[in-house]
């Protein structure tokens, strides 16, 4: 029974495996078919791409027609019909739009000689332009000399027109004339034109009209001392602006617009007349907005003007300083800050500058007699010696008439105590036995007896000094003697 049964298993295993191999072999067939179905698949796809790249997938629906149209014969048809009318009209307009390369080459050709006589036409038509031009400014100029009061020769007129044109760095005004340049023909006959317009506006006596023309004249033209001094001798008119003043407010305000700043001349001509005219407000905004030429003469009539009116003396300074500091004018930068009791300003500056010399020192303390600013000078100063002697410094003001200042610093020593005297003496390389003698007789003369006794006494105390007798001339006096 077991043998049977036992049998029967291995029979039904046997088929099993049978039938397993026959499986796999199928479906090993099966697989291989699916492969080259695939590859056959996908080189009909490039095969399509490549000869019908544009094509359109026809099993999507057509464009403008619905999914049951897509299956009418009738409606098929009728949409054929509208794509061939679409064809042969779009084939119509490209036969019409293009032409053929050859007819390009042609037109490239007829346009070159085209091009040729336009540029032989234009060349003509400039020279005549240009001859014409010419005549019309000489016709010009001679009509304005002949309106004139003919004081002067045509040829005088024109070089005196030639002058106000040169001031600028211009070409010369008969060059342009004669040269074969038509612009410069052209621009020569505008200035013309400005220059006859400017005169007479002023001979009619519209001098604020001929103020802000002058200003606005092309390449400065008429930015002059000629146009200042026809204004300037316009003088005042009751009633109305100062011509003058009307013409430096307007070609400062349109500095910035010009390449170059106005000159250092009219600058300063600017200035003289904004202070004349107490338009002390308009020479701070020129000053400090606007684009001008500074000098040292500009700086100097400044201040002077703040020695006048002390109300604004304080804003004159600071004026100033700006002008001196554009100059680099550095003695009159540190006058300045004395003025303005910038002590520690002033002395930051002398301390910088090498070429400061004594007799600069002196002359800042004749110019600025502040008694401040002595002490500064005559102690010590951030670990540096003194520049000054103060004993020097006394003897100095009162040799060049300045004996008020000099009281005020011995009434300031006077009152520092004979510790302060000795310290001041013994400390002071620069100041001599003779000179120190001198300053006590000073003392004396003014009333500082005191201080005379103390500085004698001083002196009489130091090691190795002897009073010698005036009347003993055989024998020479020894400034110092060190043991």
């Amino acid at each position: 029974m077991r043998k049977d049964l036992l049998m029967n298993i291995t029979s039904y295993t046997e088929t099993f495996l049978i039938r397993m191999k026959v499986i796999e072999n199928n479906s090993s067939s099966i697989q291989l078919q699916i492969d080259k179905i695939k590859q056959l698949r996908a080189a009909y796809d490039v095969k399509e791409l490549k000869h019908f790249p544009f094509s359109k997938d026809p099993s999507k629906p057509i464009p403008g027609m619905i999914l049951e149209e897509s299956f009418n014969l009738d409606a098929l048809n009728k949409y054929l019909k509208h794509l061939e009318d679409k064809y042969a009209e779009i084939k119509q307009l490209m036969s019409e739009k293009y032409v053929p390369l050859q007819r390009k080459t042609d037109l490239e050709e007829e346009m070159i000689v085209i091009v040729k006589r336009h540029e032989v036409a234009d060349s003509l038509n400039k020279e005549l332009e240009f001859s014409h031009r010419r005549l019309q400014i000489i016709s010009y100029a001679l009509t304005s000399w002949s309106k004139s009061d003919e004081s002067s020769s045509f040829e005088d007129f024109v070089k005196q027109i030639e002058e106000i044109h040169s001031l600028h760095g211009c070409q010369s005004f008969i060059e342009e004339l004669m040269e074969d340049d038509p612009g410069k023909a052209k621009e020569a006959e505008i200035l013309l034109s400005y220059i006859e317009r400017f005169n007479q506006l002023i001979s009619l006596g519209e001098y604020e009209k001929a103020a802000c023309f002058a200003a606005k004249s092309p390449r400065g033209i008429l930015l002059n001392m000629g146009t200042v001094n026809k204004l300037k001798a316009a003088g005042k008119i009751k009633g109305k602006p100062f011509p003058l003043l009307s013409f430096f407010e307007a070609i400062f305000t349109t500095s910035h617009a010009n390449r170059r700043p106005i000159d250092a001349e009219l600058t300063l001509e600017g200035i003289k007349c904004g202070l004349s005219e107490k338009r002390l407000d308009l020479v701070i905004h020129w000053i400090t907005q606007e684009k001008l030429t500074f000098s040292e003469e500009a700086g100097d009539m400044i201040c002077d003007y703040g020695d006048q009116d002390t109300y604004n003396k304080a804003k004159c300074l600071a004026l100033a300083l700006i002008i001196y500091s554009e100059c680099k004018l550095f003695n009159k930068i540190i006058l300045c800050l004395c003025k303005q009791d910038q002590l520690l300003e002033a002395m930051e500056y002398i301390q910088q500058l090498k070429d400061y010399t004594y007799d600069d020192l002196m002359q800042l303390i004749k110019l600025c007699p502040h008694y401040g600013l002595i002490q500064c000078l005559t102690k010590e100063w951030k670990g540096k010696p003194p520049l000054l002697s103060f004993g020097l410094t006394i003897l100095y003001l009162f040799s060049v008439d300045m004996k008020k200042v000099g009281i005020k610093l011995l009434h300031e020593l006077n009152r520092s105590g004979k510790d302060a005297i000795e310290n001041l003496i013994g400390n002071d390389p620069f100041c001599s036995l003779e000179n120190w003698q001198e300053m006590a007789s000073i003392c004396s003369q003014n009333g500082f007896d005191r201080l005379c006794d103390e500085i004698i006494s001083t002196l009489r105390s130091q090691a190795g000094v002897t009073e010698i007798s005036e009347e003993d001339d055989a024998v020479n006096v020894m400034e110092h003697v060190f043991w």
